[in-house]
């Protein structure tokens, strides 16, 4: 029972105005963590241990039972100090302070401790509490913690800050035929009946954010990577995948860890490496030390994966794993940096990449993985600066996104560049032995880089990291007597005035047989080429050959004719990805046209990762840049164009792409029949693999298209035998049904927290429920869930605001969904300013189909 005496101060408490003046940090902490509150503990408070016993029973709906001690050094007791607790105080049952039991003061999420109770040394404070389950992530038989950015809070008592590392000994009690996983080695585990209890070891020092455990009935495995070994849970039971991952996944991780133990120069620097995966994780991965957490579907692939399937899997390893370094090892003072972390971990991720398959591979890579996700954000008018200003923890999760993730590799890639390759890394494995288990800033990086660099850093850093968008590039040729008389090239931006991106890239001239490539540097709003001053009139010139500048670059209609006659597939894609850019903005080529051109590609293409590209962007212009009597007129040809390619295409990668693709837009009865006859019988096309991921995606494609889906729906749930694909799969059976009460009774249910759980299924889930052949009864769904989105971020994990916009926004091209943003975001003139950028990141489509389609 908890006594009320306890409780009654709470009430209190809880009046006091978080809005009143200023106050002195620790008197009248605001909600949230506050960079104030922040700034003012990590200056009172050190050497922080987190003791916890967490009881966690068989059911989930049952309460866990907590036990904590926190120990850490205070400087001072000049002011009140804040345990953060972002849940009901009623949850908390006893609180002592050096042995004393205090009364429970709880104040806009925090803990107060009076002064009284605290000494200058060693403090003590122990808590007994029921547990939050804000973060827990529970299912049936299995949970998880993941409390990035500031969530530690919600689930027990913590100073929920990453400059304030501390070291966590963690005890769990869960049912005997759970296993369990944490940061720290396990000591040992008793049996105890129908329960077994798991003690770990002390942790490494880390922050709030990175602490993490997860227990449940998972299968386990051991495997050798490099000089290490590593515990991996998981609950696939698809044999086929687990035979055919298991080992790549722990080879995958080993080739990783020797890298950049190599590139740093810093030998693995925690005490273990362990790995789980998650049925339906809300993210590719997460870098917890010792307890890596992956999106199981992420791991586990059969023998009919594509090479972008290889990839990213790839690419997810390689990421996570330099997060030991780059992120855990040193953390950012404050979450204004995550973008440090995440640039990191991509641009070293790749670079091991680099290292296993060679720079023709690898510069391709670079360029489809980074720049079309980049410029999605960038060109948008809610673009937002890859580093951006943060005041208080609470809103941490809208500084994610692609520009952290995609426009910062680019970014480092050019600083690279810039520098040269051996004084870049110096500056960096400085950096990385200066503050090794600390926190440090991007000032504080840019400063030590500096010092290796001939260029003037500060001022690159201006517009390459605090500013937003991309340069609008252009170029002037005369000729004369066939030769090149005057070459200029200029930049302006995109939107606004006065900015100029310094970088380098490649310009190639292409004639009958022959390339000439010429790097320029690109270092003021105009610059002349002089080196093709002379040279022979091109057949047609390419801008970013090489893929390593970033703008809206010029495209040559000469290149039309001749664009499958391009000999390197960088080269190619470079062109797809600029022609597919400059039809967004109106200029060079019209969708129509674009449409064609990629089309006559699908057979003649045969990079793989470009024939994804160029099979994406045709989905994209087919549902979002052409209008519903465009489609009817085209969609016939653009079926057989496909099928034929898909026939023709000699590998069976090739042939998934294609039928993908052609899955994603058929409109004719002929190829429904033939869709549902593959689908009914199980029968891929000769030379194609599909798995039972397949089928599901195609009988959700089968599904929008029947007037009545019920029986295709029904058949395909009783296929999967895998207990947690069946749950997902029945969560989103709704969002697909032909049945109009069915989909709104579902997306009704969205308004509760407790049905948004599943982040990933529920985006998916937003994307059948807002397809193009849905939306004639879907946009009545819009205003609610705009007005639903302050709500999503403030309960939602870190990537759910902008993948619950994308899955809603991303199809739609109608002049009454533009009025619907518009009249929401005039009727809220004082928005949070961050999630309107998110809003205008997201329809940026949508304007530009509504503009595209209405000239």
């Amino acid at each position: 029972m908890l006594n009320l005496r306890h409780i009654l101060p709470v009430f209190a408490a809880v009046l006091v105005s978080c809005s009143a003046i200023k106050s002195i940090p620790g008197e009248n902490p605001e909600t949230g963590v506050s960079q104030q509150l922040a700034s003012y503990r990590k200056a009172t408070v050190s050497k922080v241990h987190y003791q916890l016993e967490l009881d966690i029973p068989t059911q989930k709906e049952e309460k866990i039972g907590a036990l904590e001690k926190i120990s850490f050094q205070l400087k001072s007791k000049k002011y009140p100090l804040q345990l953060d607790f972002r849940e009901d105080p009623a949850k908390l049952k006893r609180i002592t302070v050096n042995g004393v039991p205090i009364e429970l003061l709880h104040v806009n999420e925090h803990i107060v401790i009076g002064t009284k109770y605290l000494k200058p040394g060693e403090n003590v404070v122990d808590l007994e509490f029921t547990a939050g389950d804000g973060a827990l992530n529970r299912n049936s038989d299995y949970l998880y913690t993941l409390f990035v950015p500031d969530r530690a809070r919600t689930v027990f008592p913590c100073f929920d800050q990453p400059d304030l590392k501390a070291v966590y000994t963690l005890t769990l009690k869960v049912p005997a035929d759970w296993k369990a996983i944490a940061n720290g080695t396990l000591k040992d585990s008793t049996l105890t009946g129908s329960r077994k209890t798991y003690r770990f070891k002390t942790s490494d020092t880390i922050s709030t954010y990175l602490f993490a455990f997860a227990a449940g009935k998972f299968k386990s495995a051991k495997g050798e990577m490099d000089h290490l070994q590593a515990n991996f849970l998981y609950r696939e039971t698809d044999t086929a995948k687990i035979n055919h991952s298991l080992h790549e996944v722990f080879k995958i991780h080993g080739s990783s860890l020797k890298f950049l133990e190599d590139w740093t120069a810093i030998p693995y620097p925690f005490q273990k490496f362990d790995f789980v995966s998650i049925p339906d994780f809300q993210f590719g991965g997460m870098e917890h030390v010792g307890a890596i957490q992956y999106k199981e579907s992420a791991l586990f692939l059969d023998a009919g994966a594509t090479k972008d399937q290889w990839n990213s899997r790839n690419n997810l390893i390689a990421h996570e794993t330099a997060h030991m370094w780059f992120g855990d090892l040193v953390t950012m003072n404050w979450f204004t940096d995550v973008w440090m972390k995440e640039v990191f971990a991509n641009f070293m991720a790749d670079k091991s990449t680099e290292a296993l398959t060679g720079k023709e591979v690898f510069d391709l890579k670079f360029l489809v993985d980074h720049f079309p996700a980049a410029y999605g954000v960038d060109r948008s008018i809610g673009a937002n600066p890859i580093r951006q200003d943060l005041t208080n923890l609470k809103d941490a999760g809208t500084l994610y996104g692609n520009i952290i993730y995609h426009k910062a590799p680019i970014m480092m890639r050019q600083l690279e560049r810039l520098m040269g390759k051996e004084k870049f890394q110096q500056g960096v494995r400085e950096y990385l032995k200066k503050f090794a288990n600390g926190n440090a800033s991007w000032p504080d990086l840019i400063a030590i880089l500096d010092k290796y660099a001939d260029a003037d850093l500060q001022e690159w850093n201006k517009v390459w990291v605090n500013d937003t968008g991309r340069p609008l590039v252009d170029y002037t040729l005369e000729q004369k007597d066939g030769k090149i008389s005057k070459f200029n090239i200029q930049q302006k931006a995109e939107y606004g005035k006065g900015k100029i991106w310094p970088q380098l890239f490649e310009i190639s001239l292409h004639y009958p047989g022959a390339v000439k490539e010429l790097t320029v540097n690109l270092n003021a709003s105009a610059v002349e080429l002089k080196e093709a001053i002379g040279m022979e009139v091109p057949l047609f010139v390419q801008f970013n050959s090489s893929g390593q500048g970033y703008g809206l670059w010029p495209v040559d209609r000469g290149m039309f004719k001749q664009l499958y006659a391009i000999s390197k597939p960088l080269d190619r894609a470079s062109a797809y990805i600029s022609l597919y850019e400059n039809m967004l903005t109106g200029r060079s080529v019209k969708p129509a046209e674009l449409l064609s051109l990629f089309t006559e590609g699908l057979d003649k293409e045969k990079e793989e990762l470009n024939l994804k590209l160029i099979s994406g962007y045709l989905s994209t212009i087919f549902w979002e840049f052409t209008d519903e009597k465009g489609r009817s007129a085209q969609s016939a040809a653009l079926e057989q164009a496909l099928w034929k390619a898909m026939i023709q295409q000699p590998s069976a990668n090739h042939k998934k792409i294609l039928f993908k693709t052609y899955q994603d837009i058929f409109l004719s009865k002929d190829a429904a029949a033939q869709l549902n006859k593959i689908w009914k019988e199980r029968k891929a096309p000769e030379g194609l693999k599909l798995s039972e991921d397949d089928y599901t995606a195609l009988a959700f494609s089968l599904a929008l298209r029947a007037q009545d889906n019920s029986a295709i729906l029904q058949e395909q749930l009783s296929r999967i035998s895998n207990e947690d694909r069946r749950k997902r799969f029945e969560f989103i059976m709704p969002a697909v049904s032909s049945d109009l009460a069915a989909r709104d009774a579902f997306f009704k249910r969205l308004e509760l927290k407790a049905n948004r759980a599943k982040e990933s299924n529920v985006g998916v889930a937003l994307y059948y429920l807002h397809h193009p052949l849905r939306q004639a009864t879907s946009v009545k769904y819009l205003p609610k869930s705009l007005e639903m989105l302050s709500e999503i971020q403030t309960t939602g994990d870190i990537f759910f605001p902008q993948n619950w916009l994308s899955a809603i926004f991303s199809n739609y091209q109608s002049k009454e969904a533009v009025q619907i943003v518009t009249d929401f975001l005039k009727a809220n003139p004082d928005y949070n300013p961050k999630l309107k950028a998110k809003i205008l990141q997201s329809v940026d489509y949508l304007y530009r189909a509504e503009r595209l389609l209405n000239k």
